[in-house]
């Protein structure tokens, strides 16, 4: 498991000073940029995001960014002020989930809360509060947008002028894609090697109760390349973040102290839990995964030959044989059409590179229909699997067009649509709403196009 990314960028725009409402009559204070109805927008806010926008790397020179961020602040505030007039509400149950996730990538990333406090000179509730305050925001936005755009449609002819009016050289190319059957088989005897991984990572956990370090064992044992290097260190995390059985067991530990064997979907692990704080918990594990004997290679190798064999000789048919002997139990259901792990997608077409190494290798060379000789590779879980794969169908690498990527193109048509339409109800929007901008600003450009009265 990797730790989060910089932590500038993890917390980008979570650096917002409180918004007050305010009666449209007041004039502006020092420390105030602009104020939109009954929105505020301090200068706190800009110097914060433009800041971190440039941690983050962004290269626009700071006066444009400063505008940029300004912009993107007022049309917000213009979506801000809608949803109290039209008394639309976010309740903090809705966004508790990704203010969770927030708030553990930024603990993750700071590398303890100690570094978090002091990076933003708050306390953790102070901190919690603000990333709540903009979540809770960017969900309100978004539902008045909903509401906008919720009739928006893309007609047949419209999503035709759409393509037509792209320059064909600007059109993006698709990468090839494939859809693909498989049949796995697991090692054969896994029970023993389950059995010969367990005592190892029992003989590894006697050393430490013997008094050897954790750290040092890890790395030198532990098969999680993720983390071995950091002594098993997975870094602060909730409950619902890890697998249930590593759960279970890490939050019923006391510090210090060091878990008995857990099996979980990756292999086995002893778990030392190091620190705490609420529903956040900091564990070191040591993973050892079941090793595969050369003669169990050897006997699915075999195995799987034997079925493809059957299949190209047209005495079995391929889906048949999935359910009957693949072990893959995603597939095995579908007669073992490869899909997305992703249960929001469930997709059956993939490039080449979302492929692994080993899967890469076999399926570009193979014709549609053909089936693969048997490899050994590794599953979702990155354990030893052997497989024989199937091409059932291909579109070639090709500029973008309404053919074969119809689902895509009307998408991108949609979201132009949509645009334009968020457009058209800002410049009407501000035709209504009180605005009032400090002259530090007065030199953006953008300002011209309705901003200024």
């Amino acid at each position: 498991m990797k730790r989060g990314s910089r932590l500038s960028l993890i917390l980008a725009g979570l650096l917002l000073s409180g918004i007050t409402a305010i009666n449209s009559q007041q004039v502006l204070v020092e420390s105030v940029a602009a104020i939109v109805g009954n929105e505020v927008i301090y200068l706190s806010d800009i110097e914060n995001m433009t800041a971190d926008a440039k941690r983050g790397g962004n290269k626009t020179a700071i006066e444009n960014l400063r505008c940029e961020v300004l912009q993107q602040l007022l049309v917000s505030k213009l979506f801000l002020d809608q949803a109290r007039i039209d008394s639309i509400t976010i309740s903090d149950s809705d966004i508790e989930g990704e203010l969770n996730v927030r708030l553990n990538d930024a603990l993750r990333s700071a590398g303890s809360e100690e570094a978090l406090i002091g990076y933003f000179k708050k306390s953790l509730t102070e901190i919690q509060q603000d990333i709540r305050k903009v979540l809770l925001e960017q969900a309100t936005v978004r539902e008045v947008q909903r509401n906008v755009a919720k009739d928006i449609k893309v007609t047949p002819n419209e999503l035709r002028k759409f393509y037509a009016a792209i320059p064909k050289d600007s059109l993006p190319v698709i990468p090839q894609k494939v859809e693909m059957s498989i049949i796995q088989l697991d090692p054969p005897q896994n029970e023993e090697n389950k059995a010969e991984a367990r005592q190892k990572l029992l003989d590894i956990r006697s050393q430490i109760l013997a008094g050897k370090s954790f750290n040092i064992l890890a790395i030198m044992y532990s098969e999680d390349p993720g983390t071995a290097s950091r002594g098993g260190e997975l870094g602060f995390m909730m409950r619902g973040e890890l697998e249930k059985p590593y759960a279970d067991a890490a939050f019923s530990l006391t510090k210090n102290t060091v878990s008995k064997i857990v099996e979980s979907r990756y292999g086995f692990h002893i778990i030392q839990l190091i620190d705490r704080k609420g529903d956040l918990i900091n564990t070191r594990h040591i993973l050892i995964k079941p090793r595969v004997r050369p003669d169990q290679a050897a006997r699915a190798i075999s195995k799987l030959d034997s079925i493809a064999n059957l299949v190209r000789k047209d005495s079995m048919k391929f889906a048949d044989a999935a359910i009957r002997f693949s072990t893959h139990k995603d597939s095995r259901i579908n007669g073992g059409k490869f899909v997305s792990t992703d249960p929001s997608e469930r997709d059956t077409w993939f490039t080449l590179e979302e492929l692994n190494p080993e899967m890469y290798i076999k399926v570009r060379d193979l014709k549609v229909g053909e089936i693969s000789d048997p490899f050994r590779t590794t599953d979702e879980n990155n354990n030893i699997v052997f497989r024989v794969v199937k091409l059932d169908n291909e579109i070639p690498a090709h500029r973008a067009n309404l053919k074969d990527d119809y689902q895509n193109m009307y998408s991108a048509a949609l979201l132009n649509k949509q645009n334009k339409t968020y457009d058209e109800w800002v410049k009407k929007k501000l035709e209504t709403t009180y605005i009032k901008i400090s002259d530090e600003f007065k030199s953006c450009e953008f300002l011209k196009k309705g901003w200024i009265k």
